[in-house]
C-alpha cells in the first residue's frame, strides 16, 4: 500500500510538472497577445481608485472611466513626445559622449600608471563597454514601446475592465457556489494587489521626481529622461534601481568627472534607501508576502517569459500565483515556501 501511495504521489508530481511546463510554454508562445492584456490589467488596477473616487462624488461610472482614460492618454502622449525628443537628442550626442569618455578613461589610466598599475586602454574598453549600460536601458524602453504599439487595444481593454469592474461582484455572487467565502478571498486578493500597485506607483513617481531634481541640480544632461527611467525601473525589484542609475552616473562622469558622478550615485543611493527601505515598507504594511529569493527569481522568470513587461509585473504576477496556490490544501505547502521566513515560523 505504501508503494502504491508513493507511486501515485510521484505520478501526480510528474503530471503537475508537465502541466506547469505546458502552461509556461503556452504563455511564452502567446506573449504578443498576453503582454498587452496584462499591461491593460496593470493600468486598470492603478486607475481603479480614481474611478471609485469619482463615483463617490456622484459622477456616473461611464463618465468616470472616460475622464480617467482621457487623462491617461494625455499624460501618455506628453511622455511619448518627451521620450522621443530626448532619445533623439541623446542619440545625436552619443558620439561626443563616447569621445569624452575615452578622454576621461585615459586620465584614469594615466593616474593608475603613476601608481604602478599598468592597464591597456584597449583591454579596459574590451571589458568595460559603457554602451552596454545605455543599450540595456534602451532595450527596456524599446520593449515597453513595443508593447505600447498596441495602444488602441490596450486602451480599449482598460475601458472594458474598468466598466466591468463595477458589476463584477454581483456576477460572482450569482456564479459561485459559496459566494461569501469565495468573495472574501477574492476581495483580499484584489485589495492586496491594488494596494501594492498604487503604493508602488506613488513611490516610483516620487523617486523619479527626486532623481530628476537632483540630476538637474548637478547640471547632468537629460535629467527628466533619467528621472522617467528611474520611475519605470523602480517597478523592477532588486536590480531596477541599479540599472536606472548606471547611464546617469556614466553621463555625469563623462561631463564633469568622477566628483559629479559620485554625487549622482549618492543621490540615487539616498533616494532608493529612503523610498525603498523607509517610506515604502511603512505604507506596504506586512510586505509583499514573498521571500527575497522568490522576488529575485520571479524577476528572472517573468522577464524570460514575458520580456520587459514581465519584469515590471513580476511581483503582482507572483502574488497572484501564491494566492492561487494558497487556496488549495494540496498546493498550500508551495505557497508557504514562496512566502517570507516570518510566515513559515507561524
Amino acid at each position: 500500500m505504501t508503494k502504491d501511495n508513493a507511486s501515485s504521489s510521484m505520478t501526480q508530481l510528474l503530471v503537475n510538472l508537465a502541466a506547469f511546463i505546458v502552461v509556461v510554454a503556452g504563455m511564452k508562445a502567446a506573449q504578443p497577445i498576453l503582454v498587452p492584456f496584462l499591461l491593460s490589467a496593470f493600468i486598470a488596477v492603478i486607475c481603479a481608485p480614481l474611478v471609485a473616487w469619482l463615483n463617490r462624488h456622484k459622477v456616473p461610472t461611464s463618465l468616470s472611466v472616460l475622464l480617467v482614460v482621457f487623462g491617461l492618454l494625455s499624460c501618455s502622449l506628453l511622455i511619448a513626445v518627451f521620450i522621443g525628443s530626448s532619445l533623439n537628442d541623446f542619440s545625436q550626442s552619443l558620439p561626443v559622449y563616447q569621445a569624452r569618455l575615452q578622454e576621461e578613461l585615459s586620465g584614469v589610466l594615466s593616474l593608475l600608471a603613476e601608481y604602478g598599475v599598468k592597464v591597456s586602454s584597449d583591454t579596459l574598453l574590451e571589458y568595460f563597454d559603457p554602451g552596454m549600460a545605455m543599450e540595456m536601458v534602451a532595450n527596456t524602453l524599446s520593449g515597453l514601446g513595443g508593447a505600447l504599439t498596441n495602444a488602441f487595444l490596450i486602451v480599449l481593454t482598460v475601458v472594458f475592465i474598468l466598466l466591468e469592474g463595477a458589476g463584477l461582484p454581483n456576477k460572482l455572487k450569482k456564479a459561485l457556489h459559496d459566494p461569501v467565502a469565495s468573495l472574501r478571498g477574492f476581495e483580499e486578493f484584489a485589495i492586496g494587489v491594488n494596494r501594492y500597485l498604487v503604493i508602488k506607483t506613488v513611490v516610483s513617481i516620487i523617486t523619479g521626481l527626486a532623481i530628476a531634481g537632483w540630476l538637474w541640480v548637478l547640471d547632468i544632461d537629460y535629467p527628466f529622461l533619467w528621472g522617467l527611467v528611474a520611475f519605470l525601473l523602480n517597478y523592477v525589484p532588486n536590480i531596477g534601481s541599479i540599472i536606472a542609475a548606471i547611464p546617469a552616473v556614466l553621463l555625469g562622469f563623462v561631463q564633469f568627472g568622477a566628483a559629479k558622478a559620485g554625487l549622482a550615485a549618492l543621490g540615487y543611493l539616498v533616494a532608493n534607501i529612503v523610498m525603498g527601505n523607509i517610506i515604502e515598507p511603512r505604507y506596504m504594511g506586512r510586505g509583499l508576502g514573498l521571500s527575497t529569493l522568490v522576488v529575485f527569481l520571479s524577476l528572472v522568470f517573468w522577464g524570460w517569459v514575458l520580456g520587459p513587461v514581465g519584469m515590471l509585473l513580476s511581483i503582482p504576477l507572483t502574488m497572484i500565483v501564491r494566492i492561487a496556490l494558497e487556496s488549495s490544501e494540496a498546493t498550500r505547502w508551495i505557497s508557504v515556501l514562496l512566502g517570507p521566513e516570518s510566515e513559515s515560523k507561524v
